[in-house]
């Protein structure tokens, strides 16, 4: 019996183990960086081992340090979660060796799957169909490619290669991105298949001789190669298909002689024909689905075996469907860019069928170390249309404060009438139509019931109604998109006056929640205040507002043109071989910052001369940091600062 497991992880999934260690009545042990030393993990645990320094290469991939870990802290198993070093055989070993039990396959299982190359030729061996080419082999009727890691995923270390002069490049960039994610920087390259399908089998095996298909889960819907929306079942897949599938992810477990958890993932072409693209020996992130629509608990199963229990002969059969999205702290209008600060409140609506699991708590800072993930919000419901109208209401509906996140770009795919349709392919968010802008009424209401929230928390709202006010008036910014509303009211004897809403009326207002009613329609807006930041959320949609001074203090001087400033906080990972004075070309990459376990490419904003290069490898730098500096080449400068780039207006041009 399993009486103490440590959590080799953090974030999301080590507090999803913890709660079913809770409900077993096991033990839980944190390991955490000093990064995490605040984390919500390391609250909930029963005990906690820091991990000295904040970077995953010091802490969460320091196998030696998590065995040492366990073993002082008094715990008898550990569980790797997913990624770091979920899918390293020499952890796996290493902790069988220090006399504790392994939640997962044997090092065995892990060394012949944990490796894309590895497991592609055994499949291949099987007769299972796979996608594969050698960088040696490469032509340009192989393009477009895809350079992939071989340990790991989340689409860490993969890059899309469109043509051959690239592909140096993007290896190089990609063994980096590996190395930091996973501790290896080991890559490959395969033909990238456009408008694929990306569907994977959850097999769940015991060490007697039980292997559990439980369904296919489609995870097509991607951003820079990792899912960000899953389902099952599958939408318009075949009975046919279906079962090729479910045989092929049998096959591989059995090959190995799996135990545990695990996920066999394929790619579908648009032509029906499905691949091997790798087995992760592991417990997935959207593996919350296939646990909705059975009602197994899969981390309870992983420990149950990890014991020895047997598995019964056949699993559950599945009812209704389930859809997970995956709240990140990101901009997807700015590229994606990872979002850091505080994250003021995270709230769900609770209801039957929807699940949140989440990484942080009200009040936990996101910082530049780590994957920019939130949370996870599941739905699970009779029919694929109920439990999307579930989820993206659900998402609506939450208040998120204090960072930008992909919310907005979820609700949009959930009721777009392709994705309802079960149109899906791994391009799915290339052909998104452009996000609509916010409704003007909705913004300018918010924007209202913000300014009532902040009049009534200085004046109750009945000397209102006994004393004529003075025209009021407070002016706001919205975020992102830096619009300007100025509210104008007044409040008296006959009600509120307010310039621009001749039909309202104010039925209440506290400094937390304004009831409005507009045209016969009342509606509460929640109001929540940090700093000069304030959220107001609605049915309308939410809001985010930055309250402006009154009498605003002249501007701070600005950088100088041409400046190239950090996008995020980050460590600058790499440079460009350029140096002052160099000719540089728009788009041209200048150099590179790791934040988020992802690298991020800074690029040339415009053609011209670099005149600074303030970026070192190694330095940590602050979003808005200026990075580089690029003079545009315009007549009146270009002889100046790059004479020998200009031609002489005395001279002919030569006619060949």
């Amino acid at each position: 019996m399993i009486h103490s497991v440590l959590v080799a992880n953090r974030g999301e999934i080590a507090r999803r183990v913890f709660r079913t260690c809770r409900e077993l009545g096991v033990a839980t042990v944190a390991v955490f960086s000093d990064a995490d030393g605040e984390a919500a993990h390391v609250r909930e645990a029963d005990a906690a081992v820091r991990l000295p320094g904040n970077s995953p290469a010091d802490t969460y991939l320091r196998a030696d340090l998590i065995v040492k870990a366990a073993l002082a802290a008094g715990a008898d198993a550990v569980h790797p979660g997913y990624g770091f070093l979920s899918e390293n055989a020499g952890f796996a070993r290493a902790v069988t060796a220090a006399g504790l039990t392994w939640i997962g396959p044997d090092a065995e299982a892990i060394e012949a799957m944990g490796s894309k190359t590895r497991a592609k030729r055994l499949m291949a061996a099987a007769g299972v169909p796979v996608l594969d080419v050698g960088v040696a082999a490469v032509g340009p009727d192989d393009l477009p490619l895809l350079v992939k890691a071989a340990a790991g995923g989340g689409g860490r270390g993969m890059r899309v290669v469109r043509e051959l002069d690239a592909l140096e490049g993007e290896l190089v960039a990609a063994r980096a991105e590996a190395a930091a994610a996973f501790g290896d920087g080991e890559v490959f390259v395969e033909p990238y298949i456009e408008d694929g399908r990306h569907i994977e089998v959850q097999i769940l095996a015991d060490a007697h001789g039980t292997v559990w298909t439980l369904g296919e889960r489609d995870c097509s819907v991607q951003r820079r190669h990792q899912k960000v929306i899953e389902e099952t079942p599958a939408p318009g897949i075949g009975d046919d298909l279906r079962a090729s599938l479910y045989a092929a992810a049998e096959a591989a477990a059995r090959a190995i002689g799996y135990t545990g958890a695990g996920t066999v993932e394929f790619l579908v072409a648009p032509d029906g024909r499905a691949y091997f693209l790798e087995m992760n020996t592991r417990l997935q992130v959207e593996h919350p689905v296939t646990e909705a629509v059975t009602g197994l608990d899969l981390v309870e199963l992983q420990i149950r075996i990890a014991e020895g229990a047997r598995l019964p002969a056949d699993p559950p059969t599945p009812v209704g469907h389930a859809v997970e999205a995956r709240l990140y702290a990101e901009d997807p209008a700015r590229d994606w860019q990872p979002q850091t600060g505080v994250l003021h409140r995270l709230r769900f609506g609770r209801g039957g069928g929807l699940r949140v699991d989440a990484a942080y708590e009200d009040g936990d800072s996101v910082g530049t170390h780590y994957d920019p993930m939130l949370a996870k919000v599941i739905a699970h419901a009779p029919t694929r249309d109920e439990a999307l109208r579930l989820l993206a209401r659900a998402l609506e509906r939450a208040h998120i404060h204090g960072l930008v996140t992909n919310r907005d770009l979820l609700v949009r795919v959930l009721r777009d009438p392709g994705f309802v349709r079960g149109e899906l392919s791994t391009a799915f968010l290339t052909r998104l139509p452009p996000a609509a802008a916010p409704a003007p009424e909705a913004v300018r209401l918010a924007a209202l019931a913000a300014a009532l929230a902040d009049a009534s928390d200085r004046h109750p709202l009945g000397g209102w109604r006994n004393v004529p006010s003075r025209p009021q008036s407070k002016a706001y910014r919205v975020e992102p998109t830096g619009e300007t509303y100025e509210v104008r009211y007044r409040l008296g004897r006959s009600g509120l006056d307010a310039d621009g809403h001749p039909d309202v009326r104010l039925p209440a207002a506290t400094r937390e929640r304004t009831v409005l009613e507009v045209g016969g329609i009342r509606r509460a807006f929640d109001v929540a205040v940090y700093g000069e930041r304030v959220h107001v959320d609605s049915p309308l949609g939410a809001v985010a507002l930055t309250a402006l001074p009154r009498f605003p203090e002249p501007e701070a001087a600005r950088a100088e043109p041409g400046s190239l400033l950090a996008p995020m906080p980050g460590t600058v990972v790499r440079l460009a071989e350029v140096k002052p004075g160099d000719r540089v070309e728009a788009g041209q990459p200048l150099l590179w910052l790791e934040a988020m376990k992802m690298e991020h490419r800074v690029a040339a904003p415009a053609s011209g001369v670099l005149t600074a290069l303030h970026a070192e490898v190694g330095r940590q730098v602050e979003v808005g940091a200026v990075l580089a500096v690029v003079q545009e080449l315009v007549p009146d400068v270009a002889q100046e600062l790059a004479p020998e780039l200009v031609p002489d207006p005395g001279q002919k041009e030569d006619a060949s």
